[in-house]
């Protein structure tokens, strides 16, 4: 005679790493919807919608199989003089993946979490920045950013020393 198992054991759960690589292909289709990034050339493209918030992406590496990107709005931040909010992408063309490698400069993983963190909070991390990356990507969309809106743009200007540093001077 059969046993009817609960529910719970019927449902396949994923885990947290499956849901990470979720993440990253969800992002993959996103960017390659908005912007058609593994078409573009190295160098800097400003997406302006005239309501004072454009867009930037640029393309500071292209590799065989991954293109090293950045995007940011085309804002600096008064105090250190680099672009913010800015996230660090890496797009894998062959696995149709986009990865957000760090979200500020100057803070990579091991800034925020340490040399030597436990494999879940690594995780954890990581699908907190790509998280905000697919929210970032999906709120573009709705205010209208694209392919049709994206143009060559100037690289930015080389930083400026932080204020505090200026001051000291």
């Amino acid at each position: 005679m059969q046993q009817a198992l609960p529910i719970v054991a019927r449902i396949p759960r994923i885990g947290r790493f499956g849901w990470l690589m979720g993440l990253y292909a969800e992002n993959h289709a996103r960017l390659t919807r908005l912007f058609a990034p593994a078409g573009l050339a190295c160098g800097s493209y400003v997406s302006s919608l005239g309501d004072g918030l454009d867009v930037r992406l640029d393309v500071l590496e292209r590799h065989r199989y991954t293109v090293e990107l950045r995007l940011t709005y085309d804002l600096c931040d008064p105090v250190t003089g680099e672009p913010d909010p800015s996230a660090y992408l890496r797009l894998y063309n062959d696995a149709r993946q986009v990865e957000t490698t760090h979200c500020y400069v100057g803070r990579r993983w091991q800034d925020v979490i340490g040399m030597y963190p436990p494999p879940a909070e690594v995780v954890g991390h990581r699908l907190r920045m790509n998280t905000f990356l697919g929210k970032w990507l999906q709120y573009l969309a709705e205010q209208g950013h694209g392919v049709a809106t994206l143009r060559p743009a100037p690289p930015l200007a080389a930083p400026r020393a932080p204020l505090a540093a200026v001051a000291r001077d």
